[in-house]
């Protein structure tokens, strides 16, 4: 596991982009598995700027993400679905017809769960990007979640929702379920890369990569990947020994 720790979040942004923008220079035809929330927002900004100088193209780049929220509207402006297309999709050149979201409407969930394992399955993402939650979840794999289960349905914990409550006008405005790629997913990617920003998840980072590695705290398993990059601000890093 390579840790890169730096000062604040927009240099977290500007490493992670190096690392994407060489992953699409040296291989066009990438896919990349893509991550949602305040994270990964800068590291899409920089990318866009990428696209518009013209130095990286997404024309033949596939997308995965992680998740989605369980019976919110695709159309709602808190659905992943959403959030992708305003954050990154509609400003750079990317074939939509290349980029894979998990359908959510609550009445066939568990069919779009198997469907969009279906797709995982028949694929191997080249880069997958990360961040990770206060309690330690990465995508919607929650605290206790078996490092064997591939794509599924997830109860969000309070905390999870609280920490997504910034988004939404109250908490019962979250949404209480989601469809997400399961660790096993996950752990299949070639390469993963980890941002993660600020002091509320400077216990989940020490977790992760000096603890045990156990259901408890599900990125702990990032461990036995061969091939994970963690990038920090000073304030994420703060418990890591110096």
């Amino acid at each position: 596991m390579k840790l890169i720790i730096v000062k604040n979040y927009d240099e977290v942004s500007e490493e992670a982009s190096k690392i994407v923008i060489d992953q699409l220079t040296s291989h066009p035809n990438s896919i990349l598995g893509l991550a949602t929330g305040s994270t990964p927002i800068g590291l899409y900004q920089k990318l866009i700027e990428a696209n518009q100088m013209k130095k990286i193209s997404f024309k033949n780049v596939t997308t995965f993400n992680l998740d989605e929220y369980i019976g919110l509207d695709m159309k709602h402006p808190q659905s992943y679905h959403q959030f992708m297309y305003h954050q990154l999709f509609s400003k750079i050149d990317i074939n939509m017809s290349n980029t894979h979201l998990p359908k959510n409407d609550i009445n066939h969930m568990h069919e779009h769960a198997k469907a969009y394992n279906d797709l995982l399955s028949n694929t191997k993402i080249d880069l997958q990007i990360l961040g990770i939650g206060s309690n330690g979840h990465i995508g919607f794999n929650e605290p206790g979640t078996p490092f064997g289960n591939e794509t599924f349905i997830v109860k969000l914990e309070e905390q999870t929702r609280k920490d997504n409550m910034y988004f939404f006008n109250s908490l019962e405005e979250v949404p209480e379920y989601a469809i997400t790629m399961g660790i096993k997913n996950i752990m299949r990617s070639k390469k993963i890369i980890l941002l993660a920003s600020g002091i509320e998840k400077s216990d989940a980072i020490y977790k992760m990569i000096y603890g045990d590695v156990t259901e408890s705290i599900p990125a702990s398993v990032l461990q036995l990947h061969p091939n994970v990059t963690v990038i920090m601000d000073d304030q994420a890093s703060s418990k890591l020994p110096k």
